[in-house]
């Protein structure tokens, strides 16, 4: 008996992420790694969490800290992110709020609650490649998302009747994007709200860099956006996935979700199917952290990977080759570099951990239908000024003699 033969059709669109597979390479000490978009450990708010889980296993409360709870979430928790949530302009309340095992499991679970077989995704070229596995499971097509105001909208309704189903959602994120580390402006923003509108679809607003913003002025989210314009988050077709994985800890798993109350009604539904709650343990010591000192440790990371940030980009005008570009992000953790035409990031990937022991990830994984095979990510989130000089030192030399071949 062959076991695989059992699998659903579903099972042949997933795939192993590269990303994954390359943050192995963080385990060999002498690589430089820019492929992780992960934080710095050494950035961790350590004692703040020690003191949050020794409460939390306090006589006092230990009892709920160990037991099963509520699948919404740990409530003090939901509580303190209304509280933030009015911060970046989206008041709701509790009611509108869900707790996931990190935004991962939030775009798991829409693609779940959202999308048939057939139906269609519109996503950036590039996109966040997790979103892309989240969904892909869910055997919808994608179709690249276009902000630019000349383009007809209808057609994207007519290529998802085509393909025999409709578009669901628009997926993006507006703020420092995974990959490319650039934003939506405010005009960008407005205009997806109106082809949400013409299209009747959702809009998933995926805010897991939002707090990471070094230079320029902050943009509203384009949920606060919608709900200016609606006066009723009710009435709000955008759902706001958040994150402490890059602000507080990644370990602990724990994002959210804010949308209106139908939504996060079938996606409590979901949760109860799938792992009946987030850890409360996890839930209760983020509440801890974040009610201590969220803004001044999120004050200090920025501090920090701004610092960084300029580095990589200081180095990438010292060293690149002519040819390559790259974009500036205001905010976030990643550089995206656009090579030479006719050139492979794959293949320069092994030929840069052969060569040089420096690593990154190659951009073609980041596009829906494979495309951008010319162009690289590149994190500069969890290393010093230091190895990011050097290791780009050492791209460019790999660079140079790619093209000389």
């Amino acid at each position: 008996m062959k076991l695989e033969e059992m699998f659903a059709t579903r099972a042949d669109r997933l795939k192993a992420s590269e990303i994954r597979e390359l943050l192995k390479l963080l385990d060999q000490p002498d690589i430089i790694s820019f492929a992780g978009g992960i934080p710095d450990p050494a950035l961790f708010p350590a004692e703040a969490f020690q003191a949050a889980y020794a409460k939390a296993l306090d006589p006092q409360h230990q009892a709920k800290a160990l037991q099963y709870s509520v699948s919404e979430g740990y409530l003090p928790l939901r509580e303190w992110l209304v509280d933030h949530m009015a911060g970046i302009g989206v008041p709701c309340d509790v009611d509108n709020v869900l707790i996931t095992s990190g935004s991962q499991q939030a775009l798991d679970y829409l693609g779940k609650l959202m999308l048939s077989p057939g139906d269609t995704a519109l996503v950036n070229w590039p996109t966040y490649l997790g979103a892309l596995a989240a969904f892909n499971a869910y055997e919808p097509r994608f179709d690249r998302l276009d902000l630019g105001v000349n383009h007809d909208v209808s057609d994207y309704a007519d290529r998802a009747e085509v393909a025999g189903g409709r578009v669901k959602f628009a997926y993006l994120s507006a703020d420092f994007s995974n990959p490319t580390g650039e934003t939506v402006d405010a005009a960008g923003r407005a205009r997806l709200i109106d082809m949400a509108e013409e299209l009747d679809c959702a809009i998933i607003e995926d805010g897991a860099y939002q707090a990471l913003r070094y230079d320029g002025d902050a943009i509203q989210p384009i949920l606060a956006m919608e709900l200016a314009q609606k006066g009723d988050l009710e009435a709000c077709r955008t759902i706001y996935c958040g994150s402490f994985s890059k602000t507080l800890s990644p370990g602990l798993r724990v994002g959210w979700i804010v949308a209106a109350k139908p939504v996060i009604s079938k996606l409590v539904l979901m949760k109860q199917a799938a792992d009946l709650h987030s850890p409360t343990i996890n839930q209760m010591a983020i509440h801890g952290v974040a009610e201590a000192c969220f803004e001044a440790h999120v004050s200090n990371l920025r501090a920090a990977y701004c610092a960084r940030r300029d580095a990589m980009l200081a180095a990438l005008s010292d060293h690149m080759p002519e040819g390559v570009d790259w974009t500036r992000p205001e905010g976030g953790m990643f550089v995206w570099i656009t090579l030479p035409k006719g050139m492979d990031g794959a293949r320069l990937l092994d030929r840069a951990i052969r060569e040089e022991r420096v690593a990154f990830v190659p951009g073609g994984a980041f596009f829906a239908d494979g495309s951008g095979t010319n162009t690289i990510r590149l994190s500069f989130s969890n290393s010093d000024a230091a190895a990011i000089g050097e290791g780009v030192s050492r791209l460019g030399a790999v660079l140079r003699r790619a093209l000389s071949d």
